[in-house]
């Protein structure tokens, strides 16, 4: 939801207590957004996906799907049909498959069909494609047709996928438009008018911009709108803004002004302009047509906002940024000539060997890296909402990519399934650890069968934060090929500067600095900014898919999992202000913790095996304090 246009004193509390305290929020992680990936079956390799929203929230098993709802195909129909769904289908998918031969009593084609949620009086239609575990168990639908008008494009509108009610966000907007709609038609049938709103959905992370355009029954040229709260039209949600906060909130669609009208406000409408294409108000001043009244609107803006123009101006005062860029800037590039070392980087290639993108079919994709034998570890948060006991349903196919390291159609990996039953998993600390297969196959069915191993494990090579703060990360952002990122650690001291040289670019931008911070606070960087959280930040370019990497130290050993970062922005064109990684000692006494509670004791026997030679694990299973090199 964006911002309200509050106060100035409001505004300007908001936005000093971004490094408050009054909240606790843990951590979360965005990952790779949300697209139908190809078909990934047992006998065929996982070739490449198209990276997709990863939501780290609970769901119901999909396993169990079951649920009834009526349907009519008319509001005055006397027969009613109970449509018995057994398994995650769009509504109208479902009806079809309930009816089975019935179905011939659906006439026309599927954009002509309407379909009314509720009882006769109800006033909500939802899209053909509306995900049928949204629909409550014994509700009841009407089946309407438009007579030659198309009232929804269906084909290629929407991913096909679908997910348990808590992974989706459900609105509604107004069929009567909010401001500046009265001459602009906003569905593709008028037809649609008969009814007072349109039911909404978005998987959680999509932009309202995305759900509006995949929903089918709006125009394609809306333009730059935005929506506004039925119970509060002040309170605006631009277009770019996520639907996670929109549940079950009405609105009206606004539009801006057109080029040639009038501006009787051009404060407000610049204001506007600005928060909902992300763009400076000087800029918006700049790109607008009332760009005649600019004397004006400053004048505006300096009675509106003296004192968070102070503010800004304190936070940097003189020369103090640039001089915070230089230094970090110094001690990055020292970082950077370091692993540019040749006899460095081989030594990294070689451990990067153990490297793998991991792909979990139909949901996601991040990275893992080999512990020893055939057992990965990655991040926890890959198999939200999968999850049943310590297994995953037999659906959910697992697959380990190694040597994945040429673009396509170069590349030759190859790849194992995991087992379903997860070896240990711990969503406090978010890893995972799965076991291989022993089979592996060849990308290429084509080229000569041969017996394919897993590379060597990184376990025994797990160590503490490097003192001098050095760090390279290697893995598959955005489930690309594999890269490599040299870093450097961020002190716990030094994390709001961090994040105040990040926002210093943007200290002209008032509204631009409000949406960094309204978006990144839900992820939870309060609580990583206390000098007390035990995971340690950097910055690097690694976001969607890179999550479960392996953080090298300069020493070459292995001190964290790459997890998670604060990232704002638009699809595609993401930012982050700071990212994380879990210390892997942390994990691996955790892991021992697990091991020993539930009674594992043959995984323990391995674990020591393979750790016999690194004093610090051995520490840990001897139950003696960690030390630090």
């Amino acid at each position: 939801m964006a911002p309200k246009r509050r106060k100035t004193a409001e505004k300007l509390q908001d936005i000093r207590s971004f490094f408050g305290k009054e909240n606790d929020v843990p951590g979360s992680c965005s990952q790779t957004p949300r697209k139908k990936p190809k078909g990934v079956g047992e006998s065929q390799p996982p070739t490449q996906m198209t990276p997709r929203v990863k939501n780290e929230n609970g769901n119901d098993s999909l396993e169990t799907h079951s649920h009834q709802f009526t349907i009519k195909f008319s509001s005055s129909a006397l027969k009613e049909y109970t449509i018995d769904c057994d398994q995650p289908r769009s509504v109208l998918e479902a009806i079809k498959c309930s009816l089975g031969p019935a179905k011939k009593i659906i006439k026309g084609s599927d954009e002509n069909i309407i379909i009314q949620l509720g009882k006769e009086d109800s006033h909500y239609v939802v899209p053909t494609h509306f995900p049928c575990s949204c629909v409550t168990d014994g509700e009841s639908l009407i089946i309407h047709y438009g007579k030659s008008e198309k009232i929804e494009a269906v084909q290629g509108q929407h991913d096909k996928t679908i997910h348990p009610k808590d992974k989706y966000s459900v609105f509604y907007i107004d069929t009567v438009g909010g401001q500046k709609t009265k001459t602009k038609d906003l569905f593709r049938s008028k037809t649609i008018k008969k009814f007072k709103y349109l039911c909404v959905y978005g998987e959680k992370g999509m932009t309202v911009e995305e759900a509006l355009k995949r929903d089918g029954r709006f125009v394609d040229d809306l333009g730059e709108f935005t929506l506004s709260d039925n119970k509060n039209p002040n309170c605006i949600t631009v277009r770019t803004q996520r639907v996670d906060g929109l549940h079950r909130k009405t609105f009206k669609i606004r539009l801006p002004l057109n080029k040639c009208e009038n501006v009787d406000n051009p404060t407000s409408f610049i204001l506007d302009v600005a928060h909902g294409s992300g763009k400076s108000v000087k800029k918006a001043m700049e790109q607008s047509a009332s760009s005649d009244n600019v004397d004006e609107i400053y004048q505006r803006l300096r009675q509106q906002f003296p004192d968070l123009k102070k503010w800004m101006e304190s936070r940097f005062p003189g020369d103090s940024y640039q001089e915070a860029l230089k230094l970090r800037n110094e001690k990055f590039g020292k970082i950077q000539q370091s692993f540019s070392e040749v006899h460095r980087i081989e030594k990294l290639l070689k451990m990067g060997k153990s490297v793998c993108k991991v792909v979990v079919k139909d949901v996601c994709q991040g990275t893992g890296f080999v512990l020893f034998d055939r057992f990965i570890l990655t991040n926890a948060h890959l198999f939200d909402g999968f999850v049943q006991g310590n297994n995953l349903p037999d659906h959910i196919n697992v697959y380990a990519l190694f040597n994945y390291d040429d673009p396509e159609p170069e590349t030759n990996y190859y790849f194992f399934s995991a087992e379903k039953t997860f070896v240990d998993i711990d969503e406090t600390l978010d890893y995972a650890v799965l076991e291989l297969k022993p089979e592996g196959q060849k990308s290429n069915p084509k080229t000569k069968p041969e017996n394919i191993k897993v590379p060597p494990g990184l376990l025994n090579r797990f160590g503490p934060l490097p003192g001098n703060g050095e760090a390279c990360i290697i893995g598959h952002p955005a489930g690309g090929v594999k890269k490599i990122d040299p870093t450097c650690i961020i002190d716990p001291k030094e994390r709001e500067q961090a994040v105040n040289d990040h926002l210093a670019p943007y200290q002209g931008t008032i509204f631009t600095i409000q949406s960094i911070t309204e978006t990144i606070r839900p992820q939870g960087i309060e609580k990583v900014m206390k000098k007390e959280c035990e995971v340690e930040t950097y910055h690097t370019f690694m976001y969607h898919g890179a999550s479960g990497s392996p953080v090298f130290g300069a020493d070459y050993r292995v001190f964290g999992l790459h997890t998670a970062g604060f990232v704002y922005g638009f699809r595609g064109h993401e930012q982050s202000v700071m990212e994380y990684t879990q210390p892997l000692l942390t994990i691996f006494e955790k892991f021992v913790s697990n091991l020993r509670e539930s009674g594992n004791d043959q995984m323990l026997e391995k674990v020591k095996d393979a750790v016999a030679e690194n004093h610090h694990l051995k520490r840990i299973l001897q139950n003696e304090p960690m030390e630090v090199d």
